[in-house]
């Protein structure tokens, strides 16, 4: 059965990358948390750079890193899958807004350098040309207008540039949840003054493995990252992550003790898509 299990290895803290922008305030509550209880229960989700670097880039599991750097933690417990293994796939979340004003939202983006805003048809030709990165993104506001951003450059750098700018337009003026639901129509009755939704373009994971590299941020909350099969409830002492201990000898006790759940019957897998109801 160990070969059919997860990667999991412990790596070094300061190895691991970010590819997306991160809210700080959410880390000092999460440092309590982990020091309360004294395990980390489900491991960080990473992948290896491709650059020769030995880095790793964190597809799942960003606040617990960050969180992990404050305390000054050497080393994080972490599920490792190669990106081009077939077991990851990555998405792209949209951001549906409410209790903010759609024309001061087009307004803001009609404002920012090196954007055009124009309303479009609502037909698949827009989301082929966003799939295409022609448009930075496609948007719809509650009058059922769409809207297509457009920036002068198709270079991923500038794109990227793009996607904060207009994320940084509405992230402190809006509420803001991730949906995979595009036609604001669907929403109408899940939010009170429904202010509009944003689609985003597709990235590959090579794409954002590139740009995270050379140290380019996406927006919060518009990649997904889902691996199969993922390991949770690990429940890894955090006592073993913080011990002076090396790097292999922590590895070595890791694998031991993954050794010893398997043995007991203490590891379990669900081949089918599983809904928790415990979280």
């Amino acid at each position: 059965m160990l070969d059919q299990l997860p990667d999991i290895q412990i790596i070094a803290t300061d190895s691991i990358i970010h590819h997306e922008q991160h809210d700080n305030q959410r880390t000092p509550p999460l440092v309590e948390k982990l020091r309360a209880s004294g395990i980390m229960r489900n491991p960080v989700l990473v992948t290896p750079l491709q650059d020769g670097s030995d880095r790793y880039m964190v597809m799942d599991g960003a606040n617990r890193v960050m969180a992990f750097q404050l305390m000054g933690t050497p080393h994080v417990l972490t599920q490792v899958v190669a990106p081009d293994s077939g077991s990851v796939e990555l998405k792209t979340w949209n951001h549906v807004l409410w209790n903010a004003n759609p024309e001061e939202l087009l307004a803001d983006l009609e404002a920012l350098p090196g954007i055009n805003l124009l309303t479009i048809p609502d037909d698949d030709a827009g989301l082929r040309q966003l799939r295409n990165h022609e448009i930075l993104v496609w948007i719809q506001t509650p009058d059922q207008c769409t809207h297509a951003v457009f920036c002068e450059t198709g270079d991923l750098v500038h794109m990227l540039n793009g996607l904060n700018a207009i994320v940084d337009t509405y992230k402190h003026k809006a509420h803001m949840d991730r949906t995979r639901i595009r036609k604001i129509s669907a929403l109408a009755n899940l939010y009170e003054n429904l202010c509009a939704v944003i689609v985003f373009p597709p990235f590959t994971i090579r794409q954002v493995l590139e740009l995270a590299g050379k140290g380019h941020l996406f927006p919060s909350g518009i990649t997904r990252f889902t691996v199969a099969p993922r390991a949770l409830r690990i429940e890894y002492p955090l006592s073993e992550l913080e011990s002076n201990d090396s790097l292999e000898a922590k590895n070595q006790r890791l694998q031991a003790w993954i050794q010893e759940r398997v043995t007991s019957k203490g590891v379990r897998f669900y081949a089918e898509p599983t809904v928790l109801f415990d979280e």
